[in-house]
Formats: structure tokens, sequence, C-alpha cells
């Protein structure tokens, strides 16, 4: 037996499980999941942040998974994405959808574990991204609305994780990446709309690379802005941001909402992409500069 084969083949399989559960992906929504429980509890358990990360990445995985069988016909009419496992032939849709179901199941679980309203929250999150969100996005731009509530849930689920109830608290966590979701994820459908428009996804609001679109991108970026700042107002309940804490985050944002101004300007891919970079360094540090302004 040629062991060097068998090696690649363990090797291959586990970097298709990696790409069919979109591991980076995971990692962010871990994260955000993870200083929403920071923000929530009284005292850190960790138990519950072992559970809250193992359920973020069975959650992710799961709805990746099932994601990619839905669409296997049209990854393979898309550059970007026809070199995946189940369109490239290296896994076949029953594995893959084993591979769903499992990661549905203990990822409920885990979020169960630590309170059933968790559980609840991300069992919906599995249903809108794969049944609602996954079908409409040749359908209709509006798919993007659908994609930004289970893309939102994870910063809101580390509170209710943390306090088992939802209130001002979590909602305002989740609008701010609710509404954060929009120029970024218009962002990636305008420098990736040519490999987009052969799979038959409209993913920009105007359907088009025009004014329209970059004006959309700016107010949903002022509008995450000003949510992001509504904290320090002492408004939402347990969920404070000091004043240096809320004009660290506005300097943040205004980095972003320059960018948004530069695609705008410009209306170029490198725009866009910049524009991409500049808004995962806005939602990462937001959620840093939240969580130790909590503990300092």
């Amino acid at each position: 037996m040629d062991h060097s084969n068998s090696s690649f083949s363990i090797a291959s399989a586990y970097s298709d499980f990696k790409e069919i559960t979109k591991v980076r992906l995971s990692v962010s929504v871990v994260f955000s999941s993870i200083a929403g429980y920071l923000l929530g509890c009284d005292t850190i358990d960790g138990f519950v942040l072992i559970l809250l990360a193992l359920g973020g990445y069975f959650m992710v995985g799961a709805s990746n998974a099932y994601n990619q069988i839905i669409e296997r016909d049209l990854d393979a009419l898309m550059d970007r994405t026809k070199r995946r496992p189940i369109p490239d032939g290296r896994m076949s849709v029953n594995t893959a959808f084993v591979i769903a179901v499992s990661f549905t199941i203990l990822g409920i679980a885990c979020l169960y574990v630590i309170n059933p309203r968790t559980a609840m929250y991300g069992a919906i999150s599995i249903f809108l991204y794969t049944s609602v969100y996954t079908p409409l996005k040749t359908k209709t731009p509006l798919s993007v609305f659908v994609g930004a509530i289970p893309g939102a849930i994870p910063f809101m689920l580390g509170w209710v994780a943390a306090r088992n109830e939802f209130g001002i608290e979590p909602g305002t966590l989740f609008a701010i990446q609710f509404l954060w979701q929009f120029p970024h994820f218009w962002a990636i459908g305008w420098f990736l709309y040519d490999d987009y428009e052969k799979g038959g996804f409209f993913m920009l609001p105007t359907k088009k690379r025009d004014k329209g679109t970059a004006v959309q991108i700016i107010m949903y970026t002022i509008w995450t802005v000003l949510a992001s700042i509504i904290p320090a107002f002492g408004v939402t309940g347990d969920l404070h941001l000091s004043v240096v804490g809320a004009i660290i985050v506005l300097a943040l944002g205004l980095v972003m909402l320059y960018y948004a101004f530069r695609l705008y300007k410009l209306r170029t891919s490198k725009a866009a992409k910049q524009l991409m970079l500049s808004s995962v360094t806005y939602i990462t540090l937001l959620q840093i500069v939240y969580v130790v302004d909590k503990y300092i």
C-alpha cells in the first residue's frame, strides 16, 4: 500500500471538510458570539464559552454544507466556487448531507445545553440561511436582506447565551451587525459581479454596479456607524459604551465610510475590495472595543 497516497487522501479529505463547513467564516461567527457573551455575562463561564464556540462553528458549518448542496449546479458555473468539493466531484451530495445534518444536531445540542432560547435562535439562523436566503439569491437582490438576519444573529446570540433573555441589549447588537451586512455584502457582490452573474446571482440592490448601488452602500454604512454609537447614550439597558469607546468606534466608522465614498467616486472592483476589507476590520475592532470598554 502506498502510504503517501493514503496520507494525501486524508489531507485532501480534511481540506474538503474545511471547505464544505467554511472554517474561516466559522471563526468570525464564533468571535462575534463570544464578544456578545463577554458583553452580556456577569462572570465568565468557561464551559459556556466552549459550548458557544462549538455551537457557533457547527451552525455555520451546517448552513454552508446545506448551501453547497443546494447550489452545487450553480457553483459549477462560477470560477470562485467551481473547485468546491461537490461540483468538483471530490465529495458526494450524501456525504455533504450527513455532515450538514450532524452539524445541525450537534450545533443545536451545544446551544441547548447553554439554554433553550440560544438553541432556538441558532435553529432560526440555520433555517433562514438554508431555506430562505439560499433559494432567493438567484431570484431577487432582497436575498441580502434575508441573509443579513442569520448573519447578524451571532453577536446577539452570545448575549442571549449569557442572560437567557432577549431585550434591548441583544437587539442593539443584532441591529449593528444587521446594518453592517449590507455594505459588506454589496462590496463583495460588486467585485465578484461577473462571477455571480455566471451563476445567476443578483446581489446588488439595483442589480448593477452603478451610482444607485454605491449610494445605498453609503447610506447603510452611515446607519451602521450611528447604530454602533447608540450604547454611549445610555438608552440600551445594560449595554454601555464610554465616551472614549464611542469616539474610537466613530473614528473606525469614518474610515469605513471613506471607503464607501471612494467606491461611489471610482466604482472599481479594487475600491469595492478595499471597502470589503475595511468593513471586516470595522466589525472586528468594534467588537473588541465594546468588550475592552466593558472590562476596563
